[in-house]
């Protein structure tokens, strides 16, 4: 059988709120990850279906335990002290000893049947049955109505946000619907970086990386970040953007210190964290904190959340 492994995706928007007919699960901060599993064997692949098992090994073992061949969808995360999921933590995640896993939220096929037409708390509940039970696997639970307090339970456990999830959806492979709603307690936005300049004083590497985002057919400046580096990241970082130098400008807008600026292709997207947007499209005190190789550089726009009223008016 076929499957068809690209994920349904949530739409962004300003607000939580209560509702019987939704359920709320939490916002995992790793990466995107379906796994196709039988019993003795399994594998994983990234939003962009690339094969990411070699990975993650340990992840692959404790879903070869499952019974029935299936075809699951969830976020493999780190997890830090608190037992919070923390993106960074996932860049070093398989050289040290940050704790991961593999958290599962939805279920697609289940021994050759096609489950995504089934309500969604349905297939949540085949979904529990046929999990294995091990420390690297949870089975993503919600909460059903109290969108806004647990909203506020994870806005104070310092987690990304909730998802909100019509609980009688369908699953819909590579759309992003509105079923399927992401409430965020924090601001981060996906970026391509397109330049890096000089370091200075003790710094490695490079000072500030410059991104951008895609608006249409060009590139759209926004901003540069200098936080959140160690020195180990400095390196790793500045060995992948070297091999894209050009001397292509990628974007249109001229910025501060443009001759002390080295320019590349725009291939390589990271995460920002940050407190608000300008009014010229720039983010304000922006932290990086990591790369992300789930997601192609051409798929990376400003993500603006949408209104609660008009999402949920929408058809």
């Amino acid at each position: 059988m076929t499957y068809d492994l690209h994920p349904m995706l949530a739409t962004l928007t300003d607000k939580p709120f209560d509702d019987p007919d939704w359920i709320f699960e939490t916002k995992w901060d790793g990466f995107r990850a379906v796994a196709v599993a039988a019993p003795g064997q399994a594998a994983l692949y990234s939003r962009n279906g690339n094969d990411i098992s070699k990975k993650y090994p340990a992840i692959c073992e404790a879903l070869a335990a499952i019974k029935k061949e299936a075809v699951l969808d969830g976020e493999v995360v780190a997890l830090d002290a608190h037992g919070r999921s923390r993106f960074q933590l996932l860049q070093n995640a398989g050289r040290e000893s940050a704790r991961l896993l593999y958290c599962v939220f939805d279920l697609l096929y289940l021994d050759g049947q096609d489950l995504r037409a089934w309500p969604l708390l349905r297939r949540k509940e085949a979904l529990e049955k046929v999990l294995p039970k091990s420390p690297l696997l949870l089975y993503s639970a919600h909460v059903t109505g109290d969108g806004l307090k647990a909203f506020t339970k994870a806005k104070r456990a310092q987690e990304e946000g909730v998802i909100a999830k019509l609980a009688s959806s369908p699953y819909l492979s590579g759309k992003r619907t509105r079923d399927w709603l992401k409430v965020k307690a924090s601001q981060e936005q996906e970026v391509v970086i397109v330049g890096f300049t000089k370091p200075r004083g003790s710094r490695n590497c490079f000072g500030a990386l410059l991104l951008a985002v895609r608006d249409g057919k060009r590139w759209k400046y926004a901003g540069r970040v200098g936080a959140g580096f160690s020195e180990k990241s400095l390196r790793e970082i500045y060995a992948k953007l070297v091999p894209l130098i050009t001397r292509a400008k990628p974007i249109d807008k001229k910025v501060p210190s443009e001759a002390n600026t080295t320019w590349v292709k725009p291939k390589l997207v990271a995460e920002i964290k940050f407190t608000e947007w300008t009014a010229g499209g720039e983010m304000r005190h922006p932290v990086f904190l990591g790369l992300r190789t789930d997601k192609p550089a051409s798929e990376v726009i400003r993500e603006v959340p949408k209104s609660l009223r008009v999402v949920k008016s929408s058809p």
